[in-house]
């Protein structure tokens, strides 16, 4: 049988790990903007550090879900 599709391989493919370079860096940025909007409205509220720890978890609860479903993604 003749396919019409070369099959491909990621571990034979020396560019498959192109996918995954912005992962740690958006799991990173994710998690600062969340902090430092915590600081922002703690100082607004004068509730600190009540919301920089709330949207800390937040921010990487959030980061770590979209880095683990995309990751799983990238690996199909």
């Amino acid at each position: 049988m003749k396919k019409s599709e070369p099959e491909k391989d990621n571990d034979n493919n020396p560019n498959a790990w192109v996918g995954y370079l912005g992962l740690g860096s958006q799991l990173a940025v994710t998690v600062v903007v969340m902090v430092l909007l915590g600081v922002w409205l703690d100082k607004k509220f004068s509730t600190e550090p009540i919301l920089t720890i709330i949207f800390s978890f937040i921010g990487i609860a959030g980061g770590m879900y979209n880095f683990i479903k995309t990751a799983l993604k990238s690996g199909k």
